[in-house]
């Protein structure tokens, strides 16, 4: 099939949307609620097109691709179309950009900004500016909800029920007095999706007290530390302290969904209470002492079980935590060198 966009002809397959073969082209189209890892929601209204033959803008992230179809993605009315989007979004929206946690990394905010807004927020029509309500009881502690900045792009929703296969929230009422809610929140597992894919201030971290932007935080990637699947995250760093933690959707294994240890488990990092030196028990209390007298203890003692009781009276329990080829070589060293095949680990606790 054979489809014109912009004046610009392209193949695309049948099964693909307008914003699937505008996005595989580079070709811009502003979206608020789509998210490619569920299927077309169709709430914001935001990428409507035009296409050849139909009287009104489609909206491109839930029209499926025809043979022939001519499609135009930016125009006059177009733009205006998406402008008056907004208003209506802003209308409802509080503006507390500068305490929103959210404020630089927000895409409304881009939004605004990208359709020449800016002024919309001192406009009369506004009124008096509307701050924020208090957050209010959400299924997980780790997360803060501010209902009054939800913009309804429910992808909250449907990444919990279609990715995470949870169901947790749902659209409660109707008009201006519909809300997301976590109806069953015992179903929650605090993985943190909804978290990651709201566009707004409207869900927020609320494990670090320290908050940062975009330009006050170091971004670092690594592994999460806590299993052995090996998730690939991003720890947000201000002042030398992890105050949240991000993923990329484009990296494997994880794709960008982690579990709640992944997602919140990062407190430990910097606490007051982590080990940073070994600790051998002298005199009935813990002391510190240095690696090569901690290790020769252990060496001595295992050295002294082997000999008087044999190796299998010896035992080792590998970690997820460790990389493939630590455990690799501590297997070995506890059949090799120990004698033993007492080897187990953790996952089976």
């Amino acid at each position: 099939m054979v489809v014109t966009i912009n004046g610009r002809q392209f193949e695309v397959e049948q099964g693909q949307t307008i914003l699937d073969v505008a996005r595989a082209n580079d070709i811009y189209i502003p979206t608020l609620c789509y998210l490619e890892k569920v299927s077309p929601i169709g709430s914001c209204g935001l990428c409507v097109v035009e296409v050849e033959g139909q009287s009104e803008p489609v909206q491109a992230c839930s029209t499926y691709v025809e043979d022939g179809m001519v499609i135009i993605t930016d125009s006059p009315s177009l733009f205006e179309t998406r402008r008056k989007v907004l208003e209506r979004i802003l209308e409802r929206h509080p503006l507390d950009c500068p305490v929103c946690d959210k404020a630089g990394e927000c895409r409304l905010q881009d939004l605004v900004y990208e359709f020449g807004l800016e002024g919309r927020i001192a406009d009369h029509r506004v009124g008096i500016p509307r701050l924020q309500e208090p957050p209010v009881t959400y299924s997980t502690p780790g997360i803060k909800y501010y209902p009054s900045r939800c913009v309804l792009c429910q992808r909250c929703v449907h990444v919990c029920m279609e990715h995470v296969g949870r169901g947790v929230l749902v659209v409660n009422e109707e008009g201006d007095k519909a809300r997301i809610e976590p109806l069953y929140a015992d179903n929650c597992i605090s993985c943190g999706e909804c978290l990651a894919v709201c566009p707004v201030g409207a869900l927020t971290e609320n494990v670090s007290p320290l908050k940062a932007r975009p330009w006050q935080k170091k971004v670092v990637r690594t592994v999460c530390p806590y299993c052995g699947v090996g998730c690939v995250l991003e720890l947000n760093v201000a002042r030398n302290k992890v105050v949240k933690v991000t993923v990329d959707d484009t990296i494997p294994p994880n794709h960008g969904t982690l579990c709640v240890k992944g997602r919140f488990g990062f407190e430990f990092i910097n606490s007051e209470e982590r080990l940073k030196k070994p600790l051998l028990r002298k005199n009935g209390e813990f002391q510190e002492v240095s690696w090569e007298e901690a290790l020769d203890f252990v060496a001595d003692k295992l050295s002294s079980i082997k000999s008087e009781a044999g190796s299998d009276a010896i035992a080792g329990l590998a970690s997820a935590k460790c990389t493939n080829e630590d455990n690799y070589v501590f297997q070995k060293f506890m059949r090799a060198v120990i004698g033993t095949n007492n080897v187990d680990h953790c996952a089976r606790l």
